[in-house]
């Protein structure tokens, strides 16, 4: 009864997936992200569209799996709020906030990645993950999600979906 239906199953494990690489300590210890809710947020974002854009080219099923991620990861984000402690009227609010950063993620992103434009991936990196005006702090971020969409794009849907096949964490 209470149990996931497979449809919100394969989102709950889709994001899982994206969080998990996200969660990586070398992007935290080595590449300089800090571990602050914020920067996370931005990890989790470009996890996220990374899995997402790769999900989008397999047609018909490969559309209807990245909308379920994208919509576990937005009911995350609400979830999160209320965990810590945003009461329901502040909600809507700061929801609608976070909705408008993460479309303009998506729309920083989505382009340099589609293209695996390092140089352009790392000025957004630089500006959203690290507060930065200097790409060179994003670089290794940029080169590694570069070639995690490298690495998925040779991947089947069915291992994407149980195993993405992300790139190296180099520094």
């Amino acid at each position: 009864m209470f149990r996931p239906r497979p449809n919100e199953r394969l989102g709950l494990d889709l994001y899982s997936l994206a969080v998990n690489q996200a969660r990586h300590p070398v992007f935290y210890t080595e590449m300089g992200v800090a571990d602050r809710i914020d920067a996370r947020f931005e990890l989790y974002t470009l996890h996220v569209l990374i899995l997402y854009q790769r999900l989008k080219q397999e047609g018909e099923r490969g559309a209807a799996a990245a909308q379920l991620l994208f919509d576990t990861y937005v009911s995350s984000l609400d979830n999160t709020l209320r965990e810590l402690g945003v009461g329901d009227i502040s909600v809507g609010k700061k929801m609608r906030k976070l909705g408008e950063s993460l479309y303009g993620r998506m729309h920083a992103y989505e382009e340099p990645l589609r293209e695996r434009d390092v140089d352009q991936l790392a000025v957004a990196l630089a500006r959203n993950v690290y507060e930065s005006d200097e790409p060179a702090v994003a670089r290794a971020l940029a080169v590694y999600a570069a070639a995690s969409v490298q690495a998925l794009g040779h991947q089947n849907f069915a291992s994407v979906t149980k195993a993405p096949a992300w790139a190296e964490i180099t520094p």
